[in-house]
């Protein structure tokens, strides 16, 4: 299975386009070392196949697709390598670029859940803008776990599990979330049995959550904030992450921490953490100096960039990140 991040950024992008924060600032300047990222979605294809599922349409996905060329196989006069959507809820940072996809002239395949489909026919009445285009081919999601396919991504099986989160503000069930507001998707290879747990909406590790994770060969969640206290801190709110539907990365409670009793993979399976950074190199260099080990020295992974493992001071194994 090959899986490409198509953006990583919170609503708005990194940098958003009105915030002066240290960290939007110093992109700007260059005084802060990290990279402009577009809004947070993946695809997912088997290996060989030209045909991905989408997760998630931002509404930077026409900018995702133009550095992203094997979306655009280019094998006819009108072709896509988009062979299926699926959203994992109803918020206006991952259903906005179904617009952008219209020109096409057989009805989109989506796959939602329920309550996204309620959100996305009322409150923000997306798919109801869409039926005035190319229309939409929507498929229900089950919540309990059964899996599905996409006829259009073959190889490929997913199973979705609901998560405790916040629904999208014109969602009915705003302050009262139901099942299917939000999911976790697990998608598994067919062919080599490995899975991918994504879940980029996750506010609260439940037990379900948890087994999830544990039974994935890699896990992504929501890295939206590192303090609970964040945007109170930043002057730009009075609400927390946990408020408005993210689990912080540390802290009491925080991601991190809650990752503490998963399987240590020095060596074998387990769940790893990764950090972008610049040069992996330059990071590890760092590592022995500080009291830790490296564990596997910068190695490629071919158009995807590098990688390195860490193993900090408590034992917990870290994967480093760089597109050098």
């Amino acid at each position: 299975m090959r899986l490409i991040i198509l953006g990583a950024a919170a609503g708005g992008g990194f940098p958003q386009w009105n915030c002066n924060c240290r960290n939007c600032a110093g992109v700007r300047s260059g005084s802060v070392r990290a990279r402009p990222r577009t809004q947070s979605s993946i695809c997912v294809a088997a290996d060989g196949s030209a045909d991905w599922a989408l997760l998630n349409a931002s509404p930077d996905i026409l900018q995702q697709i133009k550095a992203t060329p094997e979306l655009q196989p280019g094998r006819r006069l009108r072709d896509t390598g988009i062979g299926g959507i699926l959203l994992v809820d109803g918020q206006i940072d991952h259903a906005t670029g179904l617009f952008m996809l219209r020109e096409q002239k057989t009805p989109m395949p989506l796959w939602c859940a329920d309550p996204v489909h309620e959100d996305l026919t009322t409150g923000n009445p997306v798919l109801n803008v869409l039926g005035h285009y190319c229309g939409v081919d929507r498929r229900p999601v089950p919540l309990g776990g059964a899996p599905f396919a996409m006829p259009g991504v073959p190889g490929i099986e997913f199973s979705a599990l609901p998560l405790s989160s916040k629904a999208a503000p014109y969602s009915p069930h705003r302050e009262a979330s139901v099942d299917g507001d939000n999911i976790g998707v697990t998608i598994t290879d067919q062919a080599s049995g490995r899975k991918l747990f994504y879940a980029p909406g996750l506010g609260a590790r439940t037990p379900e959550v948890f087994a999830r994770m544990l039974d994935a060969d890699c896990v992504m969640v929501d890295g939206t904030f590192w303090t609970d206290d964040e945007m109170i801190t930043a002057g730009l709110s009075s609400k927390t992450a946990r408020d408005i539907g993210h689990l912080p990365q540390s802290g009491a409670g925080g991601m991190l921490v809650q990752m503490a009793d998963c399987p240590r993979p020095a060596g074998g399976p387990g769940t790893l953490v990764y950090f972008a950074c610049t040069d992996c190199a330059v990071e590890q260099g760092r590592v022995e100096a500080a009291g830790g080990k490296v564990f596997k020295p910068k190695f490629t992974i071919g158009p995807y960039g590098h990688c390195a493992l860490v193993i900090d001071t408590e034992g917990n194994t870290i994967g480093l990140h760089s597109m050098q």
